[in-house]
């Protein structure tokens, strides 16, 4: 589990082909501090597992169909990443609850200077409009984020210049892919309000009749 609030931008050393899949060496000087192997680290907001630690570099392997679900597969030696540790028992949580298990790729629309920030305006998979409220939580390359607009599959978040900064979502363009991963609570309320079954299915009414309004 993570909360979305990036530690550090990571570099990639080295791409190497497994079958369908890939291994990738990362440079990340302060997430190798207390890494050990079999750590989870959200890579783009990929939730990977370090399979070799040797400080300042590890390395992780991406599967085909991460590879297939996200933008780990344009990834090339000199690329940046964000990078995140695994929540920690105790930790504030500063974002919101993000597994690293992304659902699916969106495109970056526009770009927009607003001082002091960025404002972007990206296009979502249609299956996962659904998942997104305006003023609810989204993570879109691991980094927790608040839909600030939202008209059909386009959305829009706001950037303070600190995320910008520390991120690797102040060097998007219009054009480029981002991971995107909505809201744990939203999945689980959605999937609940449509159960097949009428006798089980949750709606507002039932609420309102158990006293929640």
């Amino acid at each position: 589990m993570f909360t979305g609030l990036v530690e550090e931008i990571g570099l990639i050393k080295t791409v190497v082909s497994q079958n369908q899949g890939q291994q990738l060496t990362l440079y990340a000087k302060k997430i190798c501090q207390d890494l050990k192997i079999g750590d989870s680290v959200a890579v783009n907001g990929v939730c990977l597992t370090a399979i070799s630690v040797s400080d300042p570099q590890f390395t992780v392997q991406a599967v085909e169909e991460t590879l297939h679900r996200t933008n780990l597969e344009k990834l090339v030696p000199g690329s940046q990443v964000n990078l995140e540790r695994a929540l920690r028992t105790g930790d504030r949580l500063g974002g919101h609850f993000v597994q690293g298990h992304v659902d699916g790729m969106g495109k970056i629309m526009e770009v927009q200077n607003r001082q002091p920030g960025l404002w972007l305006v990206l296009d979502i998979p249609g299956e996962l409009v659904p998942f997104c409220v305006e003023k609810g939580s989204i993570a879109l390359d691991g980094v927790s984020l608040t839909i600030a607009d939202m008209y059909g599959s386009r959305i829009s978040v706001a950037v303070i210049p600190h995320t910008a900064e520390t991120t690797i979502i102040g060097n998007k363009k219009a054009g480029d892919s981002i991971n995107i991963e909505v809201d744990l609570l939203g999945k689980y309320v959605y999937k609940l309000m449509k159960k097949e079954d009428p006798e089980t299915n949750l709606t507002i009414d039932k609420l309102n009749k158990l006293g929640f309004e």
